[in-house]
């Protein structure tokens, strides 16, 4: 694992691509900063995050062994590693559909993943993580953040998290390789946020109640309706209501 560590940039994202593109980089190449200035989230958003107070970081795999229509469980791998470490420092900490890390009904983790294609072959994997360790006061317009410090009060250190969190991302990334699949798939559907009950969706038709039924290996999520119905969805087709 290389790790390189730059105090202020965009994204880290944008970095590692840069990186990537002027040399053969590694698997689990890493890049870390303090701050950045275009810190970007899902789809555009931005993420908010005060400097030297949190985890931004960035890293990359090759998958190359692993087809194209089956890129989501690059996706849940990564999820479910930040899941599990997290939530052994504050427990009710989950996995909102598709990759947000919630502890309880706010959110603490973004994530962006971009994957390079070739045909039907995945031929780099760039993963950027946010997540709010250290930060006690938000100012953006996200609506319900949380860190680890506004759960308990603690201070926590930095480096240490991300170590372990990386080392989680070799364990289930090296099972995918092994062609171990269903643990990943079974761990992060029990890690799911909301998995049981009947809770409140909204989709282009309205407001409804439904229940999750899984996700679909394309990453689809699966939910049943109060009629019994099952209903499919792609990303941003439908929203948890909060």
């Amino acid at each position: 694992m290389e790790l390189i560590a730059i105090n202020e940039i965009d994204s880290t994202n944008n970095y590692l691509k840069k990186l990537s593109w002027e040399s053969d980089l590694p698997e689990f190449t890493v890049v870390t900063t303090e701050f950045q200035t275009s810190g970007k989230g899902q789809r555009d958003n931005s993420w908010e995050s005060a400097a030297g107070e949190n985890l931004l970081f960035s890293f990359l795999l090759r998958p190359v062994f692993l087809p194209a229509r089956e890129q989501f469980i690059l996706s849940q791998l990564t999820a479910l590693s930040i899941q599990e470490e997290l939530d052994a420092f504050i427990g009710s900490v989950t996995i909102k559909w598709p990759n947000d890390i919630y502890w309880k009904d706010k959110k603490i983790c973004g994530i962006l993943i971009e994957n390079e294609l070739s045909g039907s072959t995945i031929t780099e994997s760039i993963h950027g993580v946010g997540i709010n360790i250290n930060q006690d006061n938000f100012t953006g317009n996200a609506p319900n953040p949380a860190s680890l410090r506004m759960v308990t009060g603690k201070e926590y250190d930095r480096p240490t998290i991300l170590q372990a969190i990386l080392h989680r991302v070799e364990y289930y990334y090296r099972k995918l390789r092994e062609g171990k699949r269903n643990e990943i798939v079974i761990s992060y559907q029990n890690a799911m946020y909301r998995k049981t009950g009947v809770h409140l969706f909204e989709d282009e038709s309205g407001i409804f109640q439904a229940s999750l039924s899984g996700v679909e290996p394309t990453g689809q999520l699966k939910l049943t309706d109060l009629a019994g119905k099952t209903r499919v969805y792609h990303f941003k087709e439908v929203r948890f209501i909060i």
